[in-house]
């Protein structure tokens, strides 16, 4: 842990680092492939839409022998082949959900159920779910998440400026698609529950981002009145100065996710607990990703095209480039030489934010007028 804070502040400091601008070609081509990959897995497979939003019937049975795979199959026999979902809950008993079920269709299922289960009928309780309330429950997320969007592109033009809300924007459209196309390809069942997880992924993509942003709009105040990093540089080290800040932020929120969803989920089988921290866990690594890798490339890409932005760049390529005619003509200079111009040596050290040892002067007729300085 002591070596990954040296490392973060290092980062911070800018003594080393990682060109995640130069590279940004990579990144979005890794990007572009992933959210192909997600849409053709939406495209071809689809969601796995609960009974919220198909409408059905859900059947709670009490305490049973036998299994969910076999209830799964008495189920969908009695229902004339609908598509069931089996759970298991506490005490033995069974969560039985028939996607497609109306009121006529769901007592007749009920008693043949009771029927192959061997428990009394009234023991089982029914619910039906129109297919209305679920499309009433879609239209709201969708409603949500639009304001949602709204005011974040809002709030980060006027907190930044519209290019990092641009960028911040792009990068939460492809968390969502990547989130949702894991769920296509996966084939969880999408309920209520997954709506949430994708409403609170938002916040915490957000999070990372804004932190790089922040960093970004602060080093790069004035940028414009120095020849020494273009904008590019500048943004590349926000990214790396808070790197290990992003990573330990989204591995301490990943920790508890990764048990909902393989310990609650799969060891233990509360499968309830998948419909929301599948989207959690795609989408928070997702969202760590596409602050680092997506939307900070893309700010440096929107700002460098600005014609104050080409200017310094030209400015400082041509100091560079002086710079180094200078150490061709004096190779004296390289290397802890003495350098042709020290005035020169001393802007560099002070841009820098180094200080120099200052070298006092010998002093003249040192030790004139007293006893130790009289010569002999």
């Amino acid at each position: 842990m002591s070596k990954l804070g040296n490392l973060g502040a290092r980062l911070y400091r800018g003594e080393v680092g990682y060109d995640f601008i130069g590279k940004r070609k990579i990144w979005y081509g890794i990007s572009i492939l992933i959210t192909i990959t997600a849409l053709v897995g939406l495209a071809v497979r689809g969601l796995n839409m609960g009974i919220e939003f198909s409408g059905g019937a859900v059947l709670t049975t009490p305490k049973t022998a036998v299994s969910s795979s076999e209830a799964q199959h008495l189920a969908e026999s009695a229902s004339g082949g609908h598509q069931a979902v089996v759970q298991k809950l506490g005490g033995g008993a069974l969560r039985i959900q028939i996607s497609g079920l109306d009121t006529k269709q769901a007592v007749p299922v009920q008693e043949k159920l009771a029927q192959d289960l061997k428990v009394p009928v009234k023991e089982i309780n029914t619910q039906l779910v129109g297919p209305s309330w679920g499309e009433e429950i879609a239209n709201k997320a969708w409603l949500g998440l639009g304001i949602f969007m709204v005011l974040v592109v809002i709030y980060l033009a006027i907190a930044f400026e519209w290019r990092m809300a641009l960028a911040a924007l792009i990068a939460l459209i492809h968390d969502l698609t990547i989130t949702v196309g894991v769920y296509a390809l996966v084939g969880f069942e999408v309920t209520p529950g997954t709506v949430i997880g994708l409403l609170t992924i938002l916040g915490y993509s957000l999070y990372d981002t804004v932190v790089v942003f922040d960093s970004l709009k602060e080093a790069s105040k004035d940028i414009t009145k120095q020849t020494r990093f273009t904008y590019s540089e500048v943004a590349n080290r926000s990214i790396n100065g808070t790197l290990v800040r992003s990573i330990n932020t989204t591995v301490v929120a990943l920790l508890p996710v990764a048990g909902l969803l393989f310990v609650g989920g799969g060891v233990l089988g509360a499968g309830m607990l998948n419909d929301i921290s599948l989207a959690l866990f795609v989408g928070l690594a997702a969202g760590a990703y596409s602050s680092i890798f997506i939307a900070t490339p893309l700010v440096a890409d929107l700002k460098n095209s600005e014609p104050q932005m080409k200017a310094l760049a030209k400015r400082v390529k041509a100091k560079r480039a002086a710079a180094a005619a200078k150490e061709a003509e004096h190779p004296d200079a390289q290397d802890g030489g003495a350098s042709a111009d020290p005035r020169r040596d001393g802007d560099e050290t002070a841009a820098a934010g180094l200080v120099a040892p200052r070298t006092q002067p010998a002093a003249r007729n040192r030790g004139r007028g007293r006893p130790s300085g009289k010569r002999r």
